[in-house]
């Protein structure tokens, strides 16, 4: 008679069989899993090893964008094809609302590089309610306590809106290593996870556009110099900025590695040469425009009804009112 409290040896020989099974498997995931990290750890030595002899190299020299193969622009040309490509931003604009999409456009680059200007010129005659910049602060205590892409999560665009980020995450890999904000361990972190924050980003249905805006060393002093004897563009210039011209190839080294971990199929870094602005504006345009497949769905001229009538309303005294003094 078999007892209640065990198991005929037919079932005990089966659970044992399914068990081995199972640990198998388990040493088999385990094993995998070791082979995935152990080549992973060699193709980041590969990097580092090429990263370390692009940067001791002494013919390395410092990128200044590519050189222009057309003249000039003159000021009529410029505003003309702006125009143009504005009034192509209004129907993108449109196109976005009205099938949902969701845009992350990152402008990157060096100080005085031209980003600001290229962000002014498309937000220009856009809704803000549908096309924002997001420009964020030095992180908070709180915020350093947190997961680095947390607070730029939180800005990321629903269905039907587009965000342009001036400067983004990737100042993990910029400004916060060449100034000794973070360590090379974080830097090193964030090289391994952006890749994978992008892809998932891309995943989820968002349009990831990233530039990087090239600009010479002789150009970017003579924009500085132009910032500090202008009162009106003094604003733009800040301690740091000033500090990062004294560690010109620094940053220049920092880009370059930048590129190598990220620059992925799935998510490209597209360069822009702006040492000319006006070029740079509007072939930046125009490129955003080539990446996002749209149509016109500009709305047919509207018809205004008539006013309403105003009968029986009294308009109150105008002295009891208080007008803006009229100077002008």
């Amino acid at each position: 008679m078999i007892s209640h409290f065990s198991f005929p040896v037919k079932v005990e020989a089966t659970m044992a069989k399914e068990k081995k099974k199972k640990k198998k498997k388990i040493d088999q995931k385990i094993g995998s899993r070791q082979t995935e990290l152990s080549n992973e750890k060699k193709e980041n030595e590969k990097k580092k090893d090429v990263i370390s002899v692009m940067s001791n190299s002494k013919s390395t020299s410092i990128p200044c964008g590519m050189p222009y193969t057309k003249p000039p622009l003159s000021k009529k040309e410029y505003e003309k094809e702006l125009e143009k490509l504005q009034i192509e931003l209004v129907k993108l604009q449109g196109w976005i609302k009205e099938k949902g999409l969701k845009v992350v456009v990152i402008f990157e680059g060096r100080d005085a590089a031209g980003k600001g200007g290229v962000i002014k010129r498309i937000t220009e005659l856009l809704n803000p309610r549908i096309v924002r910049v997001v420009a964020l602060p030095v992180p908070t205590e709180k915020e350093k306590t947190q997961w680095y892409f947390q607070r730029y999560v939180a800005q990321l665009p629903a269905a039907g809106e587009m965000v342009l980020f001036d400067r983004s995450w990737y100042n993990r890999a910029g400004v916060e290593r060449v100034m000794g904000f973070c360590t090379e361990e974080e830097v090193t972190e964030f090289f391994r996870s952006a890749p994978e924050f992008e892809r998932m980003l891309i995943r989820s249905g968002i349009i990831l556009i990233k530039y990087w805006f090239s600009v010479s060393d002789e150009e970017q002093e003579k924009r500085f110099q132009d910032r500090i004897n202008d009162i009106t563009k003094r604003w733009k210039l800040s301690p740091m900025d000033l500090t990062a011209r004294s560690k010109w190839v620094e940053y220049s080294k920092a880009k370059d590695e930048m590129f190598y971990y990220t620059d992925t199929k799935q998510s490209p870094w597209y360069v822009v040469n702006a040492d000319d602005k006006q070029k740079a504006r509007l072939n930046c345009i125009h490129h955003l425009l080539s990446l996002i497949p749209y149509e016109d769905l500009t709305p047919e001229p509207i018809v205004l009804p008539p006013r309403q009538s105003d009968e029986g309303y009294v308009r109150p005294p105008i002295s009891d009112q208080t007008f803006v003094p009229e100077i002008y």
